[in-house]
């Protein structure tokens, strides 16, 4: 008890640098309360007195502003920074090392009874103000941005953004072109109008369009005998 109690306070300094002490965390980290606070309404719920434990959950939601159905598995090291808002349904299932944000939504697309609760491997980040909806399964190690709105299957490693939710490619040219000149490249969906970061982007458009063109040239050049040997691209320190 008292080992896995020292390993959920660890989570939080692992995972929030704001992290003091850990009288801080024990006193003042509602997420680490309200985990806390489940574990004893899931062995009473366990204990088929399913009255008590929803009148425990209860509890810890008018004091933490954090909504664990008692039923709800939960796996070790999972953390809930800030915390308010956050909602876990009755049948969600989340692994070990798990971190949730606040305004996140595991819930249920359904009024029939079984599983109809997301179910999260290991690993897993859920950032603020997202839906994880329905009776899917998100892969290990899988992030689901801020806001989004899952409602299929996300495989391990993926990572998933937007409303709904989509699966993020592989790198764009505009990320490979930041990535190659040293830094990265800035929001690319249409709706961050911010004139900078479109400047940005239609830069980095720019320079992977003449790279392009001088591959041209340099194919060109040599098919015709001259020997154009390629130059690396030093990485620019944008910003210090």
């Amino acid at each position: 008890m008292l080992k896995r109690l020292k390993s959920e306070i660890s989570c939080v300094f692992e995972r929030d640098p704001a992290a003091q002490s850990v009288f801080e965390v024990c006193t003042c980290y509602p997420g680490f309360h309200a985990v806390l606070i489940h574990r004893v309404s899931h062995k009473i719920w366990q204990a088929n007195f399913k009255w008590m434990a929803r009148f425990i959950a209860h509890c810890s939601r008018w004091m933490t502003g954090i909504e664990i159905h008692p039923a709800a598995k939960i796996g070790q090291r999972f953390f809930i920074d800030h915390g308010m808002g956050v909602v876990i349904g009755e049948t969600a299932i989340i692994g070990d090392d798990c971190t949730l944000y606040h305004g996140v939504t595991l819930g249920g697309t359904s009024w029939q009874k079984g599983k109809r609760h997301p179910t999260l491997g290991n690993g897993v980040v859920v950032g603020a103000g997202a839906k994880v909806l329905g009776p899917i399964e998100v892969g290990e190690n899988a992030r689901v941005g801020s806001n989004a709105v899952v409602v299929k299957a996300v495989p391990a490693g993926a990572t998933v953004t937007g409303i709904p939710g989509r699966i993020r490619k592989a790198k764009t040219l505009r990320e490979k072109t930041a990535t190659k000149i040293g830094f990265e490249a800035y929001g690319e969906t249409a709706n961050m109008p911010d004139p900078i970061v479109e400047a940005l982007n239609r830069m980095l458009d720019h320079i992977e369009q003449t790279d392009q063109q001088m591959q041209c040239m340099r194919t060109a050049l040599k098919k015709a005998g001259i020997d154009c040997k390629e130059q690396s691209i030093s990485k620019l320190k944008v910003f210090e």
